[in-house]
Order: structure tokens, then C-alpha cells, then sequence
């Protein structure tokens, strides 16, 4: 059975290695990898695939930094192209990028089988590209993983019991990759603090409203002084901050590597964040999440007691922070299934063929 993989963003080749250790597993799977380029990354060299262990992409687009209509049409064309030549019987597409909808429709324009994995979440906020993505490609998917019950009670809530496809809860592949670079993982290169509030903020509702922006600055300035604030920061976020002269009054460092990231998560009392896949990998290592925004794809996190949402207004996030930083949760809970996600793939597309 040959399959083509669909990667173009730093977390998606992370969530990629998993799985093909998974197929290395299982005899009979042939994986062609196709990195589309959407996230150009210089530290993407051979160290970075040699350090996570991941398997290198058969082709590389690069295809990146154009706009969502014209990249999303040149890597429908470029990997048209490579299905073409290739002949998989399925095209495997992850979570909600561009690169997955291209692939996806790609795919599925050429009679190829689609597998979505991280099938059927929601934020039901259409507003943002990726709730779009991730719902066009559950739609022309044939199989769907599902990382939750949560993601199959939203895929029936619309119907796709009566549409053509398989839904198959699997688990959430990152808790497998989380697993197995956990003894892997590297102190970053600057000191910290013995306690500490690990940092990330990107979306655009934070960062390109400066109304928000500096709502979130300030509460986080006022907790840097219960607690020691440790943000990694995106370049563009860099920019605005210097720009606008806004103060920051907290630790402030360049975006790390994954193992760093798994270091700091280990060794961090409380995750704050805007990022989706932050707020599981707080979880995974045990940790507290407050999460700077109104809705969260993971609403298990929420109902667990795990996260809480305080979008960018102060009082909430003074709030969030102080009934998050010491709270004490029960994390053995299993809402990801523990390791065995990839696996399930593997053996459920060989079953199939």
C-alpha cells in the first residue's frame, strides 16, 4: 500500500514522525512525503530532521509567503503533480494549514482516498482560516481520525453519519510524539528562573489589535511580579512591540527549538498561550494552561478543570492566572489515548487495504 503524506508546518512534521515510525511498524506501507514549503524555516536543515529523528521529504515545493488563495492554488497544482507521478492509494493530510486543504483537494479531485488526521475539531469561529480548512477537509475526507469524543460528537452533530466515510477515534498523535521526545528534550540557551510562567502568544486577534495586545501586556507585567513571566516571541509580535514602544516588563527570548519547548514545558509552573497545540502539550507534561482567547477547539482541556479561557481582558487573565498557578489537577485522566494514536492509524489503513 503506497500513501502520500501531506507536511508544511513545524508541528505538522513533528506529528509526522510519529506516525511513520508507526508505518516503519507495520509491514506493507510504502510513505511518500511531500513538505509543501508553507512554513520556510531556516532552521529546518538536516540537524532539525536528524535531532527529531524525522523522516526527510521525497519533495520539497516551497511554495510559501503568498497569500491564502494564490498559495493555496500553487500547491494544489505542484502536489497534483506528485500524486500524478506517484500513484498512492490514499493522501494522509494533518490538522488545519493550507497545505492540508491543498492536499486534500488535490486528492480528492484525482479519485485518491483522503485521510484527515486531527479530524473534526471546532472552534466555531469561522473567522479564523484554520476553522475553515480543517472543516472543507473533513468534508472530502474518507477517513477520518478523530483525536476525541468531543471531535466525533461535532462530525455527527453535522451529519456525516450519512455521508461516505469512515470516523475512526484514534487518540492525539502529538501525545505520541510528546512521549517519545520527552527524554530527548534540551535546556534552551539562556538561564531561568527556578519558577516560572511559560509564554506564547501569535494569533493575529492578539498581536494585530493593539488594543488587545497591550491589554495582555499589562496583566502580564502585573503577574511577572508574583511570578517570573518567560515569553518566546515571534518576530513579526517583536516588531509591533518595538514599534508601538510598548514596555514589557518580563523575560523576552527568540522562539526555540521542540525539544527546548519540551524542557520548558517540563520545567515551567504555568503555560499561558494562544496556541492550539500549547494548550495539549500543557496537559501532556502535567501543566496548568491559561489561554488567551474566547473559544478552544479542545473543550475537554475546559471541562476538565485542565485550562481556563480569558481571552485579552486584564481582570480575567489576573484571574485566570491565580486560579490556574496553583491549582492541583489529576492528570493520569486519559483524553488522548496514552501513546497509542499513531498505531491505530497504521493498522486501521492496512486493514483497509
Amino acid at each position: 500500500m503506497k500513501l502520500i503524506t501531506i507536511v508544511g508546518a513545524r508541528p505538522q512534521f513533528i506529528k509526522a514522525a510519529a506516525v511513520s515510525r508507526a508505518f516503519k511498524e507495520v509491514s506493507g506501507i510504502e510513505e511518500v512525503i511531500i513538505h509543501t514549503g508553507q512554513h520556510f524555516d531556516a532552521n529546518m536543515s538536516d540537524v532539525f530532521f536528524e535531532e527529531l529523528h524525522i523522516p526527510k521529504p521525497h519533495y520539497n515545493l516551497a511554495i510559501n509567503s503568498l497569500s491564502h488563495g494564490a498559495m493555496t492554488g500553487r500547491m494544489m497544482e505542484s502536489i497534483e503533480e506528485v500524486i500524478l507521478k506517484e500513484k498512492p492509494d490514499y493522501v494522509l493530510v494533518y490538522g488545519d494549514t493550507n497545505s492540508t486543504i491543498a492536499g486534500a483537494l488535490a486528492a480528492k479531485k484525482l479519485h485518491v482516498k483522503v485521510v484527515h488526521v486531527e479530524a473534526g475539531l471546532r472552534s466555531f469561529n469561522t473567522k479564523m482560516p484554520e476553522e475553515i480548512n480543517r472543516i472543507l477537509t473533513d468534508r472530502i475526507s474518507d477517513v477520518l481520525f478523530c483525536p476525541t469524543d468531543e471531535a466525533v460528537k461535532n462530525l455527527n452533530n453535522e451529519g456525516f453519519q450519512n455521508i461516505d466515510c469512515q470516523i475512526i477515534k484514534n487518540g492525539d498523535v502529538m501525545q505520541d510524539a510528546a512521549l517519545y521526545y520527552k527524554d530527548l528534550a534540551k535546556k534552551p540557551p539562556f538561564e531561568l528562573p527556578e519558577k516560572f510562567v511559560l509564554l506564547t502568544m501569535h494569533r493575529a486577534e492578539n498581536t494585530d489589535d493593539l488594543d488587545n495586545l497591550k491589554s495582555i501586556i499589562s496583566a502580564l507585567n502585573g503577574i511577572h511580579k508574583k511570578m517570573p513571566v518567560v515569553w518566546l516571541i515571534h518576530p513579526r509580535t517583536k516588531h509591533i512591540i518595538e514599534s508601538q514602544s510598548i514596555d514589557v516588563n518580563f523575560h523576552v527570548f527568540d522562539p526555540v527549538g521542540y525539544l527546548e519547548m519540551i524542557y520548558l514545558l517540563e520545567h515551567c509552573q504555568l503555560v499561558m498561550t494562544d496556541s492550539g497545540g500549547l494548550q495539549k502539550e500543557a496537559f501532556f507534561f502535567s501543566k496548568n494552561c491559561v489561554t488567551l482567547r474566547e473559544e478552544t477547539e479542545w473543550v475537554e482541556l475546559i471541562e476538565g478543570g485542565f485550562n481556563i479561557l480569558v481571552g485579552s481582558d486584564i481582570d480575567k487573565i489576573n484571574e485566570g492566572f491565580e486560579r490556574m498557578s496553583n491549582k492541583q489537577n489529576e492528570f493520569s485522566v486519559d483524553l488522548y489515548g496514552r501513546g497509542k494514536a499513531s498505531k491505530i492509524i497504521a493498522l486501521k489503513l492496512i486493514d483497509e487495504k
